[in-house]
């Protein structure tokens, strides 16, 4: 248990400071960490099982707190020294050294490799596209699969703080229609299977 949400809560039992804590949870669940860190506080001093106990039931609660206030659930406090990939340490490095480059280069490597992949699968499809209903379904799967996942990525960009749920900067009107002369339905109107 080493992510940022237990660590603060381990900052902030050791110098008895709830506010420490705090950030790290919607305002909405404010009022319930207070009152479990009021309780561990209480409980910490009865022994060392008490205290594992206490400062579990702490972690648990300010964790489960903190994925609601994303609109994720809770599924258990973590193991520490989990792999986290490349993008946190990079993004912890960037905000020590004020410096994203490292962290733009992963990224947009990244995006640039599954775009191409995906552009990839979807024009080799498109190739075979009209030669039966099968061959269009497999294009209309690998083109809709690289366009959800570039508004998934843009989404997650422009998504706003944390969760991703805060802010909204969907545009409907800037996106083509679909219409009945493009795609799958225009390649098959004059080869039907």
């Amino acid at each position: 248990m080493d992510g940022p949400v237990v660590t603060a809560a381990r900052r902030a039992l050791d110098a008895d400071d709830v506010n420490l804590l705090l950030p790290y949870v919607h305002a909405d669940g404010e009022d319930e960490v207070r009152e479990v860190f009021a309780l561990v506080r209480t409980v910490r001093h009865e022994g060392t099982t008490a205290r594992e106990v206490a400062d579990r039931l702490l972690f648990e609660t300010v964790v489960r707190v903190h994925r609601a206030g994303e609109g994720a659930p809770f599924t258990g406090l973590k193991p520490a020294g989990l792999d986290v990939g490349p993008a946190i340490p990079l993004a912890e490095q960037a905000l020590a050294d004020g410096d994203a480059a490292e962290l733009v280069e992963l990224l947009t490597g990244a995006v640039r490799s599954e775009a191409e992949r995906r552009l990839g699968l979807a024009l080799a499809a498109a190739d075979e596209a009209a030669t039966g209903v099968p061959q269009a379904r497999r294009w209309v799967e690998a083109m809709l699969g690289l366009q959800v996942w570039a508004h998934g990525v843009h989404k997650a960009v422009h998504g706003g703080g944390h969760g991703g749920h805060d802010t909204d900067h969907e545009h409907p009107d800037e996106h083509e229609p679909a219409t009945p002369d493009r795609g799958p339905a225009a390649l098959l109107r004059d080869h039907p299977e």
